[in-house]
C-alpha cells in the first residue's frame, strides 16, 4: 500500500502523507516512503519546489505508537526536508498533533486553514518533544511555546501563526498559497537552493549539536514505565494513572 501519493504542476511536487486511517501517524513505513519520496523530488531538475499536505482530516497525528520509526529515521527524515535544495511548503488542511508538528517545522513555508488545531501531546503521553524540538526549537517564539510544550493543549492556526510555527492561516489555504507558489515559480533554482541554505543555517546547526542527545532522550522516555502506562491509556481512551 502506497502511503504517499505523488503528483506534479508546472514544477511543483506535491507529497501527499495518505494513511488516513490512522490519521496520518508517521510510522517506521510512512516516514521511509517520505524520505523516499523527498531524495527523488531532490534530485529532480524539473522539481522547482515541494508541498507536504495530506488525506483526511489529519495532516498528521504523530508517531505511530503501534509502529513507532526508530527515533534516528525521524530525525533523518526532518533534517532531509531542512536540507532539501528545494523549498518544501505544508499544506495543512486538518489537525497537527506531536511529530507532525516536528515535519510542520521542518518545513521552509507552512500555511493552514483556519479549522487546523495543533497540540504538542507528548508530555499527555508520557514522553517529551524531544526530536522534533530539532526544527521546532529555532523556529518558534520561546514563551509562546514553552506553555505549548508543557501544557499539551490544543492551540489554534491563528495562534500557530503568532508562534511562529506557521507562515500563515486563512480559510482557504490555496488561496493563501497562490502567491507562494507563483513566488517559487518565478525564481531561479539556484537562487533559491543557496537562499534556503542561508535561512537553514542556525536549524542544521541544532541538528548537529544536539541530534544525538534528543535521540537518546527519546529512547529513553519511550521505553519508561511511564510512557507505557500513558501509550496504553491512550489506546484504552483512559486517564493515564497520573491525572489528578
Amino acid at each position: 500500500m502506497t502511503l504517499i501519493a505523488r503528483s506534479r504542476a508546472r514544477a511543483v511536487e506535491t507529497l501527499s502523507l495518505d494513511s488516513p486511517h490512522n490519521r496520518n501517524a508517521l510510522s517506521a513505513a510512512l516516514v521511509g516512503e517520505l524520505a523516499d519520496a523527498l531524495t527523488d523530488a531532490g534530485e529532480d531538475t524539473g522539481v522547482r519546489a515541494v508541498v507536504l499536505t495530506h488525506s483526511g482530516n489529519t495532516f498528521s497525528a504523530g508517531a505511530d505508537l503501534k509502529d513507532p520509526p526508530p527515533p534516528e529515521a525521524l530525525v533523518a527524515l526532518l533534517r532531509q526536508i531542512v536540507a532539501l535544495p528545494k523549498p518544501v511548503v505544508a499544506r495543512v488542511t486538518g489537525h497537527v498533533r506531536a511529530g507532525g508538528l516536528g515535519l510542520l517545522a521542518a518545513c521552509d513555508i507552512a500555511a493552514a486553514s483556519t479549522e487546523a488545531t495543533f497540540a504538542f501531546t507528548e508530555v499527555r503521553i508520557g514522553v517529551a518533544p524531544a526530536v522534533i524540538s530539532l526544527p521546532v526549537l529555532p523556529r518558534a517564539d520561546p514563551r509562546a511555546l514553552a506553555r505549548h510544550y508543557l501544557t499539551g493543549e490544543r492551540f489554534t492556526a491563528s495562534e500557530a501563526v503568532a508562534t511562529g510555527l506557521l507562515t500563515t492561516c486563512d480559510s482557504d489555504v490555496d488561496q493563501a498559497l497562490a502567491p507562494i507558489l507563483d513566488g517559487l515559480r518565478r525564481s531561479a533554482p539556484e537562487a533559491l537552493a543557496e537562499t534556503k541554505r542561508l535561512l537553514t543555517t542556525r536549524v542544521l546547526e541544532a541538528f548537529d549539536r544536539d541530534a544525538a542527545d534528543l535521540t537518546a532522550l527519546s529512547a529513553r522516555l519511550f521505553s519508561s514505565p511511564q510512557a507505557r502506562e500513558g501509550m496504553t491509556a491512550f489506546l484504552e481512551r483512559r486517564d493515564p494513572a497520573w491525572v489528578v
